[in-house]
């Protein structure tokens, strides 16, 4: 999948796993896009996949929490 759709893709993730609208799921994945976390997902296509949107949407909704 493109980046767009990737970054989307953990985006719904997000919405659907763990309750939040779909404005604070965007909110967290602008943010981890301002911090880099992506960068890597952006250069290497092999990331991109349904598993790892899986983990990314966890990672970056329990980070959330620690706040």
């Amino acid at each position: 999948m493109t980046y767009e759709e990737y970054l989307d893709e953990v985006t719904t993730l997000i919405t659907e796993k763990f309750n939040l609208s779909d404005a604070a799921a965007i909110k967290l994945v602008v943010k981890a896009q301002d911090a880099d976390f992506f960068v890597e997902h952006d250069e290497k296509e092999a990331m991109r996949t349904v598993d790892r949107a899986h983990q990314d949407a966890k990672t970056l909704y329990l980070a959330s929490q620690k706040k």
